[in-house]
């Protein structure tokens, strides 16, 4: 597996917004997509000067997901509170609280890798965090896998890629390793973690190897009833914003340059190179509050999209990606499990990469993490026996949403 691991500029919240309260935050929600670098941006906006922007308008990162669970924001810290706090803070003190900001912020990092199956990159890609007991999020997207971790583990992170083989280049400023895998001996054991002092130290010591961390994880999960469910004929496709052609008559610009000026005057964003029925069918597909939907906006990337698929008419002819594919998801509810729990993400892929290496659908998985809750995406069949497997491990009954 040849893998880069690159950091993303900037420090980011993790926000939660409970599913009835969704319609009463969506302008928030809707600002944080608009365009930037208009006349409008300026200091004199409500909001103040925003950060997290490319010299070119765009965000260093973003994600909103809306799933059956909640609404989950990953953005720039400076537009959680200046976009989105003040929003919060005046909606009724009831509703205000069941609304969260995480009061740490969190890094994010992108992988490029291949050489390898989808499912087992993501075990490969979490486990030596897991086992430094570093919290993690993952979301798999079209072209990247993104990670973040509590800035405060910086240096620990740094220390765990540093052990499994990974060497720092300066000149792509980025970790990278050149390796048939990671998922060998050595990434299989426990190294010391370089916590920080700011951290408070693990109740238990970490795992000695995956096979320990997959026990204690699904022993945390049964603990907190944790139960995988699927939504009835939810089926997902993922794919990307198509790039605007050099020869399209609205482009407005000279093809894929991202550091070009308008001959308007007005400054580039996201638009600039992004088919503008994409955008519409975005913002269309947000505001009827969707089943399911995930965007990702990255700096080196064009928008990325996991969807519901009975949305996609709204998008026409705007998106690249197989939408003829059905996939579907598992959730888990994690909101009882505090923000800190390791393990998760990398002890759930590893037993269903098992899984799936028995029916051959290894490659298709996909994981998605959210504020409060995970999904992991697989092909249709592949859902199948993964519900299968996971209900044993958690010694209860898997469920279709609805049924009792």
């Amino acid at each position: 597996m040849n893998a880069q691991i690159s950091f993303i500029e900037g420090q980011f919240s993790l926000i939660h917004i409970p599913l009835t309260l969704y319609a009463s935050l969506l302008q928030p929600i809707l600002r944080i997509l608009l365009p930037h670098g208009g006349p409008t941006h300026n200091t004199l906006d409500p909001e103040g000067p925003l950060s997290g922007l490319t010299s070119t308008n765009n965000h260093h990162f973003l994600n909103i997901s809306v799933t059956p669970l909640e609404c989950s924001i990953v953005c720039h810290a400076s537009w959680a509170q200046n976009v989105f706090a003040p929003l919060i803070t005046r909606l009724p003190t009831h509703q205000a609280k069941q609304c969260h900001i995480s009061k740490d912020t969190y890094i994010v990092f992108s992988v490029n890798s291949a050489g390898m199956e989808a499912g087992q990159r993501v075990m490969d890609l979490t486990a030596p965090l897991a086992m430094a007991a570093i919290p993690i999020f993952f979301i798999t997207t079209y072209y990247t896998d993104f990670i973040l971790v509590p800035s405060k583990d910086r240096q620990t992170v740094g220390a765990a890629l540093l052990e499994r083989g990974f060497e720092f280049s300066e000149n792509e400023s980025a970790y990278v390793v050149q390796a048939p895998s990671l998922n060998h001996a050595h990434a299989h054991s426990r190294i010391p973690s370089a916590a920080s002092s700011e951290s408070a130290p693990p109740s238990t010591p970490p795992p000695s190897n995956v096979a320990e961390l997959q026990v204690r994880t699904f022993k945390q999960l049964r603990k907190r009833g944790v139960v995988p469910f699927v939504e009835p004929g939810l089926h997902l496709v993922q794919c990307s914003g198509k790039e605007i052609l050099r020869d399209d008559s609205y482009s407005g610009s000279n093809g894929h340059n991202h550091h070009h000026h308008h001959e308007d005057g007005n400054e580039p964003n996201f638009l600039s190179t992004i088919d503008p029925k994409f955008y519409i069918g975005l913002i269309s597909a947000l505001v009827t509050r969707p089943r399911f939907i995930s965007i990702t906006l990255a700096q080196d990337d064009a928008p990325s999209l996991l969807l519901d698929k009975s949305l996609l008419w709204l998008f026409g002819n705007s998106i690249a990606g197989d939408v003829d594919g059905e996939l579907v998801p598992i959730f888990l509810d994690l909101g009882d499990l505090p923000l800190e729990s390791t393990g998760i993400v990398c002890g759930v892929a590893g037993k269903l990469c098992e899984v799936g290496r028995r029916g051959s659908d290894g490659a298709e998985l996909s994981y998605l993490s959210t504020a409060r809750a995970g999904a992991v995406i697989l092909s249709k069949g592949g859902a199948g026996r993964a519900l299968e497997a996971l209900g044993p491990l958690l010694e209860t009954t898997t469920v279709v949403a609805g049924e009792k």
